[in-house]
């Protein structure tokens, strides 16, 4: 099927890109939260 390989390459594209992105996002969001917990933990003991 040499019709179909451009179609499935975009795909496996596709699939990989958001896999990567979902999962970078997913750090960084991680990676915020985690700040904000240790400002707030900071700013308690502050207190």
């Amino acid at each position: 099927m040499p019709q179909m390989a451009p179609m499935n390459w975009l795909i496996l594209y596709f699939f990989f890109t958001i896999l990567f992105l979902s999962f970078n996002f997913m750090n960084y969001y991680m990676f915020l939260i985690k700040n904000l917990m240790m400002k707030n933990k900071k700013m308690m003991e502050k207190k």
